[in-house]
C-alpha cells in the first residue's frame, strides 16, 4: 500500500508540473508564433528592449523596422517582436493632419 500512494503522489506532483509549467509556455509560443505569421508591412512593433517602430520588410526570419525619422532602419530577428499592432488599428479616430505629422516627425509639443 505504501508503494501505490508513493506513485500516486509522483503522478500528481508531475502532472501539476505539467499544468503549472509546461501548458501555459506552450500556450504564449503558439500565441507568438500566431502573431508572428500575421505580421505584415506598415504594421507597428514594440520590441523586447521597448523600441516602437513601423514594419518596412519582412524576409523569413528577419524584418527591418523604421524607428523614428525615416533616416534609422534597423534589421532585427522576427524574435525581437514583443507586440504588434496594425496599421489601421493604430491610426483609428486620428485626424489626418495628426497622421501627416506623425509622419514627418514634426509633431508639436504642448506646453501646459
Amino acid at each position: 500500500m505504501n508503494g501505490i500512494t508513493l506513485i500516486l503522489y509522483c503522478v500528481v506532483v508531475i502532472g501539476l508540473f505539467y499544468f503549472v509549467g509546461i501548458a501555459p509556455q506552450k500556450k504564449e509560443q503558439k500565441k507568438k508564433e500566431e502573431l508572428m505569421s500575421k505580421l505584415a508591412v506598415g504594421d507597428y512593433v514594440v520590441t523586447t528592449s521597448g523600441m516602437y517602430g513601423q514594419v518596412i520588410d519582412i524576409t523569413s526570419d528577419m524584418v527591418i523596422v523604421e524607428f523614428g525619422g525615416k533616416n534609422c532602419r534597423i534589421p532585427m530577428l522576427k524574435a525581437a517582436i514583443a507586440s504588434v499592432e496594425k496599421a489601421d488599428a493604430m491610426h483609428k479616430g486620428v485626424s489626418a493632419e495628426a497622421k501627416d505629422a506623425a509622419a514627418d516627425g514634426t509633431v508639436d509639443q504642448k506646453t501646459k
